[in-house]
C-alpha cells in the first residue's frame, strides 16, 4: 500500500498549528542602523522547560523528492528552530500526532521555521544546497526527543 502526500506551499497561515513561519514578508518592524537594516522584530515563539536556548549549526544530507518518510519526532521540552544558512528551500513535514496524516510544506528561499513545543515534525530535509542550517533549541537536563516510526512509509511527491 503507498500512502502519498503533495507537498505545499509554506505559509503562515496553514503552518500556524504547527509552529511559525520565519521570513521578511510585509512592512519591516522598523529600520535600525540608521535606515540601513529593516527588523522584522520577533518573529519565533520560543518556548522551553527546564533549559535555556542554545544554537547549534546542523550539516544535513541533501534529500531528493519523492521522499519516504518513515519517521517523525517531537521535542516535549522546547520549540525547534530551522534556519537554513543560504538561501535554498527545504522540505518540512509536520503531523497533529502520529496517527494523523503529516502534512508537507516547501519553503521559498528565505524562510526559516520554528516547531511549537511538542509538535510532531519530519527531520530536516534539504532538497538543495550546502543543507547547512543553525538551529535554535533547548538546552538542558532531560530527554527532549521522543520517535515515531512509521511501519508503511509516507511518499512525499512535489
Amino acid at each position: 500500500m503507498t500512502r502519498t502526500i503533495k507537498t505545499q506551499p509554506l505559509t503562515p497561515t496553514v503552518f500556524a498549528p504547527f509552529g511559525d513561519v520565519l521570513d521578511c514578508a510585509g512592512e519591516p518592524d522598523k529600520m535600525i542602523n540608521r535606515g540601513l537594516c529593516a527588523r522584522y522584530h520577533d518573529r519565533a515563539a520560543l518556548d522551553f522547560t527546564d533549559g535555556r536556548a542554545g544554537i547549534s549549526l546542523f550539516k544535513a544530507q541533501l534529500r531528493a523528492l519523492p521522499f519516504a518518510l518513515d519517521l517523525i519526532e517531537r521535542h516535549p521540552n522546547g520549540s525547534q528552530a530551522f534556519i537554513p544558512m543560504g538561501l535554498d528551500p527545504f522540505l518540512v513535514i509536520a503531523a497533529e500526532n502520529p496517527d494523523a496524516t503529516p502534512q508537507a510544506f516547501l519553503t521559498d528561499a528565505g524562510q526559516a521555521i520554528n516547531f511549537h513545543k511538542g509538535t510532531w515534525h519530519g527531520v530536516l530535509t534539504p532538497l538543495s544546497g550546502s543543507g547547512l542550517f543553525a538551529v535554535v533549541d533547548r538546552v538542558g537536563p532531560g530527554a527532549n526527543l521522543e520517535e515515531h516510526h512509521f511501519k508503511t512509509p509516507w511518499i512525499i511527491q512535489a
